[in-house]
């Protein structure tokens, strides 16, 4: 059977799964629970000065029927005391050794602050730091969370800091809400970070209570921007933990991957994508610690399946496959195909492609249904249909080369080849 054990900068865990620094991770009976349960290690809710949370803290994003597609939140970091969080972080190495335990920091803006900070995380035990630069609510107006990660050079003499005084690996949690993570990630690096995580939570609002008016938590009839996060959020944590799998600095340490993973495919795409360990929230929050269950058999099966024995055999193998636009082959065709033996005769790929692409399905009434079939020479490949298609297999996409040559955009204009062709 696969091998799920991981080692991530020397820390090491049974599976790459790790709870992320949030409410689960915030006491020793949660993380207790989570090890009991299977979690292969957590990253302890964010330490830093004493801070006072709201009430309510939480919103959420429904779609189709389904609860919870995005996940709000206004909490800041832990409002435990300090040293009770200690010891308890250091009772829950003592009675789970074999865990990953990583601690996430959030200290004042000076040298001084830091280094007191880690003194008193590292002689717990712990076997990682992780630097929070990424919370985009409530410390961004102190001059810290993501008002750290959004600007590089700060990034960059934090992190200075840190690595004057740190003896066990440093992570550096990278913030979305910029253009680009891949300046804050290299100043992180060439500070001397020995990993990175990404992505923070994403700055939101996730709606409007149309009777009060205020926008969603309410706290006494006010609100705030939110943490945006959940499985809304997974298609931008991907993009961003590919560019830094493919930035020549960041790429040459490990990265912990996070943004709405829920299930085995989504850990397997974020290792595929680059990613070493796996950190889990909001899945969590909705489901329970059982959910590790799920997660380790189904990646473990898929990996089986896949002939891979441990996670390193194919961490970051799809990263060369996201390449430039221009680059891609315009040569490369596809056109859908109907199976008339699966279709339900519901019309929906032909109302789609009718009203809002290329006018490439023929419908031909009938009794007591309509059927569908595809005017392949209208058809551009888009994939509308197989997209909104409630029926799986039904509408498959077969190639239909325009030429036998790859050609990309640049060759296509060297070429003067016509634009109608394609």
């Amino acid at each position: 059977m696969a091998n799920l054990e991981t080692d991530y900068l020397g820390i090491r865990s049974p599976n790459p799964f790790w709870l992320a620094s949030a409410p689960p991770t915030d006491k020793k009976i949660n993380v207790l629970r989570a090890f009991e349960a299977g979690w292969g290690g957590v990253v302890w809710k964010t330490l830093g000065s004493q801070v006072k949370n709201v009430s309510s803290r939480y919103s959420a994003v429904d779609f189709g029927g389904s609860r919870v597609m995005g996940f709000n939140n206004i909490e800041l970091i832990s409002d435990r005391p300090l040293e009770l969080n200690l010891r308890e972080i250091e009772e829950c190495i003592r009675l789970f050794p074999d865990r990953a335990m990583v601690v996430s920091l959030m200290a004042d803006n000076d040298r001084e602050s830091w280094h007191e900070l880690i003194r008193k995380v590292e002689a717990t035990g712990a076997h990682g730091l992780e630097l929070n630069f990424g919370c985009p609510h409530g410390m961004t107006e102190r001059g810290m969370g993501a008002a750290v990660g959004q600007d590089p050079e700060i990034a960059r003499l934090v992190v200075e800091w840190v690595m004057e005084i740190a003896t066990i690996p440093v992570i550096t949690k990278l913030t979305p809400n910029v253009h680009s993570v891949v300046p804050t990630g290299r100043a992180a690096v060439e500070a001397g970070s020995q990993g990175l995580s990404l992505i923070n939570t994403i700055q939101s609002v996730t709606g409007v209570d149309l009777d009060t008016f205020v926008p969603n938590p309410n706290v006494g009839g006010f609100s705030t921007f939110g943490a945006y996060c959940g499985p809304a959020v997974k298609p931008i944590a991907l993009k961003m933990l590919t560019t830094i799998a493919q930035d020549p600095i960041t790429q040459k340490v490990p990265v912990s991957g996070i943004g709405g993973i829920t299930t085995w495919k989504d850990a397997a795409e974020f290792l595929l994508l680059g990613a070493t360990t796996l950190q889990v929230c909001t899945a969590v929050m909705t489901h329970g610690f059982r959910i590790i269950e799920d997660l380790c058999e189904g990646l473990s099966n898929w990996m089986d399946e896949k002939g891979f024995q441990t996670t390193t055999d194919f961490i970051g193998r799809s990263v060369p496959t996201l390449t430039h636009w221009e680059d891609l082959d315009i040569n490369y065709h596809i056109v859908a195909s109907i199976d008339p033996e699966k279709c339900i005769h519901c019309g929906l790929c032909y109302i789609a492609c009718e009203d809002a692409s290329h006018q490439a399905i023929n419908i031909e009434q009938g009794q007591p249904y309509n059927n569908y079939s595809i005017k392949e020479e209208e058809c551009v490949g888009c994939n509308l249909c197989k997209l909104i298609c409630p029926v799986d297999s039904c509408i498959t996409m077969v190639e239909q080369r325009k030429g036998p040559d790859y050609v990309n955009w640049k060759e296509y204009q060297q070429r003067g080849l016509p634009l109608n062709d394609h």
